[in-house]
């Protein structure tokens, strides 16, 4: 249908069909082009200048409010958790929505999701997740000081997006983690969904070469393109006893800031034959669709 309207807009179309004709077609033919920023290392300095490098291509840091700014970006560094949401309690799913709005909704398989410790707390409840295993404080650092997250019984966490403080379902254009302890390849990773479910791709985080090591992975599409990101973070979720294999804790979350959601590119291919219609008939009459 396209080719056929570019025929009719070369048999002497006038011009505002003829820009009508190139704006769905260039609507049509976007694509979900994507940049990754990858690193990894033993110390939170290996991985520092990858971060900065992405989160300097998603924009200015917003301020935690509900409503949705223009652009820029927002993160989640777990710190400002408060300790009756923090290890040994568990964190509500819907805390950086609600609580401190910054337009991300969470979900698992398991049965929750939980902040570690700070040194100081009133339970006395071990750092790093020390209190599912007393091992894991010498798994895992925090890349910014002093908590990290992770889901509880399960190794996968959904990240859905949201106009901050609202139900409403919003796109963001790009999403980044640092991991805590990566110790193989081609297991911990990110699968980016569009607006309408569909897979935009999977992405691998690369191994930090050691316990207490960093690992970031962050992608940016460029424009908002991106309803939900899948996490699997290691081979195995956190658990008592759960030490031989790839335990992953996560820290930073770097994101774009959350917009309105906008119909994918597919969807205005749909209403290319309106747009058509509607054209052929302003034609008929004599005029161009205004």
């Amino acid at each position: 249908m396209i080719s056929a309207l570019l025929q009719r807009s070369r048999r002497g179309s006038a011009p505002r069909f003829i820009a009508i004709e190139l704006g769905v077609l260039a609507l049509c033919s976007v694509a979900h082009a994507q940049t990754v920023y990858s690193g990894a290392g033993v110390s939170a300095a290996s991985i520092t200048p990858t971060v900065v490098d992405f989160r300097n291509a998603l924009g200015t840091l917003n301020a935690n409010v509900a409503g949705s700014f223009a652009g820029g970006r927002r993160e989640i560094n777990w710190d400002g958790v408060p300790d009756s949401f923090a290890a040994p309690n568990n964190l509500p799913a819907n805390f950086f929505n609600v609580n401190s709005p910054r337009g991300v909704v969470f979900a698992t398989p398991g049965s929750g999701f939980q902040v570690s410790a700070n040194a100081v707390n009133p339970t006395s409840t071990p750092i790093e997740f020390g209190n599912i295993d007393p091992a894991y404080p010498t798994f895992f650092a925090p890349f910014s000081a002093q908590r990290l997250f992770t889901a509880i019984g399960s190794n996968v966490v959904d990240v859905n997006f949201f106009v901050p403080g609202s139900a409403q379902g919003a796109l963001t254009r790009g999403f980044g983690v640092v991991f805590s302890d990566v110790d193989l390849a081609n297991t911990t990773s990110m699968s980016f969904f569009g607006a309408a479910g569909n897979l935009l791709g999977t992405y691998f985080a690369p191994a930090s070469g050691g316990q207490e090591g960093f690992s970031f992975l962050g992608v940016d599409y460029g424009v908002a393109s991106v309803s939900r990101v899948r996490i699997t973070s290691g081979n195995q979720a956190l658990a008592a006893g759960s030490t031989n294999l790839d335990i992953v804790a996560m820290d930073d979350f770097i994101y774009g800031e959350p917009l309105v959601a906008i119909p994918e590119p597919e969807t205005y291919a749909l209403l290319l034959g309106g747009l058509g219609a509607l054209a052929w008939r302003a034609r008929r009459r004599g005029a161009a669709p205004a």
